[in-house]
């Protein structure tokens, strides 16, 4: 079958079940189409094709003795910040180019256990911190739709491996917008769920209160089945809630009416991109049509969240990467002369500069004399922040928003410009900052061809709320374009 790398997880499953097709089959589509277009695309910074053709044998074995799970014999892709135990995990960085975990993340466990396949490891920005994929130490990640464009980032490679049907879903991290900004530029879903949902173990630590995994895919079922998979208490986290999971693929029911939807006029600002306002209230308008009560709302303090953030993510960064001295593991610089010089020539050769730039900048938060100027006000803010989404939500069930003020920019146009960059974040910021969930759902494309993604938002835990209006949105809105050429 040519077209199997065109199929949804949700339609990979009813063949899979039905004996139509093998997981060795689809195994191997999805590795001829890596060897195909994935030079052009560079999402992958490991291929493990004999690992996953082993997993699809197994996984073709379990379902012939009626063992099958939502993810049996399904390929996926997964960022390289998540530990893959046997296969290297770099996070995109020269600190750990080779370094190759003894254990696998809750997550890979978990996807083991449903006999998923993993076809290799996605890039990213190095250590999880940038906006466009071009911070990878190794190659920038290049855009589907636009080989001259940026695919997003941190998760620049989950989004475009998946755009570019190189796998049929995958997981990233969000810790300020990094599974939903390059899942907009994509024209894909992605969402971060609530924190505390999905583990954290044997994710790299980027900024500890903020990280949070999730998955991207081609639809909103798909990334339910997804997410479904992923969630779930470890008592190995210590910030793991131990919630109950619902079904999330039962929440994808016709229909909105009843359900309050507020607008916030603060994610609408002087300078946006005018085709991104105009998809954002089409896709509203889509909404109220599906029964939905559309309210106005405010966030005021919206404003302060990228400098909040951008204070906050940082400290924590220069705390985690602390460990990262070329003594226990990683890279280690050569022709040093004591200790010290052996510190400041690995860090220094180690990290790229936008890991340099927010180390420094955390260090200084942190130190002696400004933590209370900046880290702890910086802290009050952020309370504030998660005070104005709870006002809101008691006001309305969802909050429908832009993902980021434009469509996917062009590769080198804001990489020497860090301001620029971190503005890119400022919608998907906030949610973060406040622990909820959020989805980005395609809800356009410019005219220039280059998708647009809409954002929902809802309280703590509301997962099902967002896939519920996620799904009548693209139910109503249908494809917003044909999957890219490359």
């Amino acid at each position: 079958m040519a077209n199997l790398v065109d199929l949804t997880i949700s339609s990979l499953r009813q063949l899979l079940d039905q004996r139509e097709v093998s997981a060795v089959e689809v195994t191997r589509a999805y590795l001829e189409r890596i060897e195909k277009v994935d030079s052009k695309i560079k999402a992958y910074l490991t291929v493990t094709g004999d690992q996953a053709m082993e997993a699809a044998r197994a996984a073709d074995e379990h379902m012939a003795s009626g063992e099958t799970a939502p993810l049996t014999g399904i390929p996926l892709g997964i960022k390289d910040v998540i530990c893959t135990k046997g296969v290297p995990t770099t996070c995109a960085s020269r600190m750990l180019e080779g370094f190759i975990p003894p254990y696998n993340a809750t997550l890979m466990e978990r996807l083991n256990g449903q006999h998923a396949v993993i076809l290799g490891k996605l890039n990213m920005d190095e250590f999880a911190m940038g906006s466009s994929t071009e911070n990878s130490a190794f190659f920038p990640t290049h855009n589907p739709w636009d080989l001259k464009r940026i695919p997003g980032g941190s998760s620049g490679g989950s989004a475009a491996s998946v755009a570019a049907r190189t796998c049929a879903g995958s997981f990233g991290s969000d810790t300020g917008g990094s599974i939903r900004q390059p899942a907009s530029h994509c024209g894909v879903v992605g969402i971060k769920p609530t924190y505390g949902r999905v583990s954290r173990f044997g994710l790299i630590a980027f900024a500890s209160s903020l990280d949070q995994i999730g998955p991207i895919a081609r639809d909103v079922t798909d990334c339910a089945i997804l997410l479904e998979a992923a969630s779930g208490y470890d008592p190995k986290d210590s910030t793991s809630v131990n919630k109950q999971v619902p079904s999330y693929i039962g929440s994808l029911k016709e229909g909105l009416k009843g359900l309050r939807i507020g607008v916030p006029e603060e994610y609408f600002i002087p300078g946006m991109d005018p085709e991104v306002e105009e998809a954002i209230r089409n896709g509203v308008s889509t909404l109220k049509e599906q029964g939905a009560e559309i309210i106005d709302i405010n966030l005021p303090h919206t404003e302060f969240a990228v400098a909040t953030y951008y204070i906050i993510a940082p400290a924590e960064a220069s705390s985690n990467l602390s460990r990262y001295d070329g003594v226990k593991y990683g890279f280690r610089a050569e022709g040093y002369r004591d200790l010290l010089e052996m510190y400041t020539r690995t860090r220094s050769a180690g990290f790229g500069p936008e890991v340099k730039r927010r180390i420094m900048v955390g260090t200084y938060c942190l130190s002696a004399g400004y933590y209370d100027a900046y880290y702890k006000k910086a802290s009050k803010v952020r309370t504030l922040i998660t005070r104005d989404f709870q006002d809101a939500f008691a006001r309305c069930d969802c909050i429908a928003a832009p993902v980021a003020p434009t469509p996917a920019f062009e590769l080198g146009e804001k990489k020497d410009d860090p301001l620029q960059m971190y503005l890119s974040d400022i919608f998907t910021i906030p949610v973060n900052l406040a622990g909820i969930p959020s989805i980005s759902v395609p809800c356009g494309i410019s005219k220039e061809g280059l998708p647009i993604g809409m954002q929902l938002m809802a309280g703590h835990f509301q997962e099902e709320t967002i896939f519920k209006v996620a799904y009548n949105l693209e139910l109503t809105l249908g494809k917003i374009g044909d999957w890219p050429e490359i």
